[in-house]
């Protein structure tokens, strides 16, 4: 077994014109995830962020949407992993992913940030060496890195969002794995499940 989670990050960019872009599958997915536990998030001005508490198999589970922008995630996260004494690797940060396609989602313990203006400011907030764990969101990619941004702030054509929607269903279904700390199991059940 490896390292338990007690605080679950979903990055985006906050506002109404972001609601439901490419770059909120990670915002989306706490979304879910507090729907699913029937918790409610409320936005707490002194972690710039919507929190909720949660409890996953008898843990319990802080819940974080950064109301900063994405350049600036590390800045909420840090400073709720401080005030709650949570440990860089208690930490799983969920985000958008260029390099899978809709319809896929994959856990990663460490790493750098692929690009990812959201992980690049979590690494520097919590530390380079931070090895906080993640689960990427295929979003796809435009084909042409000049088109990446306007590609990652618009809303996917219906049919990307629904294989984006039940790529984070099937996350949600084997969360209590992942912060139970068996990440193997979850990784495994996770790939069986959109691979079939």
């Amino acid at each position: 077994m490896g390292t338990s989670v007690q605080l679950i990050v979903g990055l985006g960019n906050p506002g109404s014109e972001y609601e439901q872009t490419r770059h909120n599958a990670g915002a989306n997915f706490v979304l879910a995830l507090s729907e699913h536990y029937q918790a409610t998030l409320q936005t707490e001005s002194k972690f710039f962020g919507s929190t909720a508490r949660i409890t996953i198999e008898e843990q319990d589970i802080r819940l974080l949407i950064p109301n900063t922008y994405m350049n600036l995630s590390g800045k909420s996260i840090v400073t709720m992993a401080r005030f709650y004494q949570i440990n860089p690797e208690k930490i799983l940060v969920i985000h958008d992913d260029l390099d899978l396609n809709p319809g896929i989602s994959r856990f990663k313990i460490g790493g750098g940030h692929g690009g990812h203006n959201g992980l690049k400011d979590t690494i520097k907030a919590l530390g380079n060496n931070a090895n906080f764990s993640r689960l990427r969101i295929g979003i796809g990619h435009p084909g042409h890195a000049s088109e990446v941004v306007n590609f990652v702030l618009k809303k996917a054509p219906q049919s990307e969002q629904q294989l984006i929607n039940e790529a984070i269903v099937d996350a949600v279904r084997v969360i209590p794995l992942a912060v139970s700390g068996d990440w193997g199991k979850a990784m495994k059940e996770l790939h069986t499940q959109q691979d079939s």
